[in-house]
C-alpha cells in the first residue's frame, strides 16, 4: 500500500475514534466566518476542554460509517468542522449555540450525544440546559429546604413561647 493511502486510514481510525469516545460530538459548517472569528470560536472551545477539527468528508463519511453512525453521512456536505467532547456533553452545545447565535454564518448541522445522532432542535434544547454545577446547586436547594422549613417552624414556635412566657 502506498503511503497515502496508510495516513488516509489512519485519519479515519482517528476520526472513528473520536467519534466512539465522545461524549458529544456536533458537526458545523463554517462558512463566513472570519479567520478571528474562527480563532475565537476555537479559543472558546478549548478553554471547555472541547477539540474542534476540520476533516475531509470524504473520510469523516467512512469513519461514521465505522463508528456505526451512518445517519451522519447526510449532514457531511460542504466545509464542515467537528466538535468533540469527551469529558463534557453540554460544553460544544452550549458554546456553539450561543457562537450561532452573534455569528449568523455558523450552522449547527447534526450532532452525536452518547452514541445517538441527534438533530439541530435537539442540540439546541441541550444547550438551554443549565451547567452541570447549576443543576448540582439546584438538586442542593430542594434538598434543603425541607430541613430550611423545619428549622424556620422551629424557631417560630420557640419565639412564641417566649413570648407567651414573657
Amino acid at each position: 500500500m502506498s503511503k497515502v493511502i496508510e495516513v488516509k486510514k489512519q485519519i479515519v481510525d482517528e476520526i472513528a475514534g473520536k467519534l466512539k469516545e465522545s461524549k458529544s460530538t456536533i458537526v458545523v459548517d463554517y462558512r463566513g466566518l472570519s479567520v478571528s472569528e474562527v480563532t475565537e470560536l476555537r479559543k472558546e472551545l478549548r478553554e471547555a476542554g472541547v477539540e474542534f477539527k476540520v476533516y475531509k468528508n470524504s473520510m469523516t463519511r467512512r469513519a461514521a460509517d465505522a463508528a456505526e453512525l451512518s445517519d451522519l453521512n447526510g449532514s457531511l456536505t460542504g466545509p464542515n468542522a467537528i466538535a468533540f467532547s469527551i469529558e463534557d456533553v453540554v460544553a460544544p452545545a452550549k458554546i456553539l449555540n450561543e457562537f450561532a447565535k452573534k455569528h449568523d454564518a455558523l450552522e449547527i448541522k447534526a450532532g452525536v450525544v452518547e452514541g445517538n445522532i441527534v438533530t439541530v432542535e435537539e442540540i439546541k434544547a441541550l444547550a438551554d440546559l443549565p451547567s452541570r454545577e447549576g443543576l448540582l446547586s439546584m438538586l442542593l436547594s430542594v434538598l434543603q429546604a425541607p430541613i430550611r422549613n423545619l428549622a424556620l417552624a422551629t424557631k417560630a414556635v420557640a419565639e412564641q413561647k417566649e413570648e407567651q412566657g414573657a
